[in-house]
Parts: C-alpha cells; sequence; structure tokens
C-alpha cells in the first residue's frame, strides 16, 4: 500500500514540476543571443572575457565596448553598432589588431605529443594522443594562438588560411578602389 501512495505522490509532483517547468519558463536574453551570433566565435579571450558568450553578455550589460574584438574586426564593430543603434568606433588597440583569419598548422616531425595544446584549444580543434604527433582539424580551427604558449617545442605556428571556392568572399569596395590607385 505505502508503494502505491508514493508511485501516485511521485506521479503528481512530476506532473505539478511538468506544468512549472512549461508555465514559468525563462527564456533568455535575446540581445545577447543576437550579439553573440554577430561575434566570430573564436573563444580567444582577446576582448578580455573567457569567451564569445560572456562578452556578448557584458555588452548587453553596458559593461563592455562593442571595439574589444580583434577577429571580428571592423566588419564585426559596425555589425554590433548596428545592431544596438550606436556609433561604430575603431577597433581598441588595448585588445589587439585585426589580422586576416588564421589556422593553427603541427610540424609533424617536431610534435613530442604532450598534448598541451589540446588542453589549452578551446574549441577542441587539435586531435592527438599522449607520446603520439598531433594535428589540427582546419575547418574547426579559429585561428585564437591560445595552443601557441604551452606548447614546449614550439611546433605549431599560424598560417592564413588558404582561399578556396567555399571560402571565397567579395572584396570590399574601398580596397578594390585602393588596389586600382596603387
Amino acid at each position: 500500500m505505502s508503494f502505491l501512495i508514493l508511485i501516485v505522490l511521485f506521479a503528481g509532483l512530476g506532473i505539478v514540476l511538468g506544468y512549472a517547468a512549461i508555465r514559468f519558463k525563462v527564456e533568455g536574453d535575446p540581445i545577447v543571443d543576437q550579439i553573440d551570433k554577430l561575434l566570430p566565435q573564436t573563444q580567444c579571450g582577446q576582448c578580455s572575457f573567457p569567451g564569445c558568450r560572456p562578452y556578448a553578455q557584458a555588452i548587453a550589460n553596458g559593461e563592455a565596448d562593442i571595439n574589444q574584438c580583434p577577429p571580428g574586426g571592423e566588419a564585426g564593430i559596425a555589425a554590433l553598432a548596428d545592431l544596438l543603434g550606436v556609433e561604430a568606433k575603431p577597433l581598441n588597440a588595448d585588445n589587439g589588431e585585426e589580422t586576416p583569419k588564421l589556422v593553427a598548422v603541427i610540424d609533424e616531425n617536431t610534435c613530442i605529443g604532450c598534448k598541451l595544446c589540446i588542453q589549452a584549444c578551446p574549441v577542441d580543434a587539435i586531435l592527438g594522443a599522449p607520446k603520439q604527433m598531433h594535428t589540427v582539424i582546419a575547418a574547426e580551427c579559429t585561428g585564437c594562438e591560445l595552443c601557441l604558449p604551452p606548447c614546449p617545442v614550439e611546433c605549431i605556428t599560424m598560417e592564413p588560411v588558404v582561399k578556396t571556392l567555399a571560402l571565397w568572399t567579395w572584396e570590399k569596395p574601398e580596397n578594390a578602389a585602393q588596389k586600382e590607385t596603387s
């Protein structure tokens, strides 16, 4: 009999909790989601936050400025300014400078398999096993350069992403005009 009472009690509590989860569901802040979608998702920390989502939250809360993301560059700043209805600013030099998209490349002959780069990679773009050569999944690498400092043998280099047809984009008109005049 006590077993049936417990079953009924748990079923009743489950129904109440299910209703409460539906009725009182707390939605995330949509502006944070929109800001986060505009950020490059490198998770590099150059903005002084541990990743893109915390930086987006800080922007939404008014705790950070829109010009702290070097990987996003001027285009990212312009997109954030447009979204938030504020004036675009130049990239804050204290956070770094805008560079072309880079990808990590591991020299297979030098790699000792220490796993320090794997532990440092925020997006799990490096594969390998202890005391075995490691490799980078180029499509997953964000170019954050966080794998460089922990490498004891300096076998990792950052190289520009090779433009392929899949990665090709139109040049900005001001860049094309500058090339014609030079």
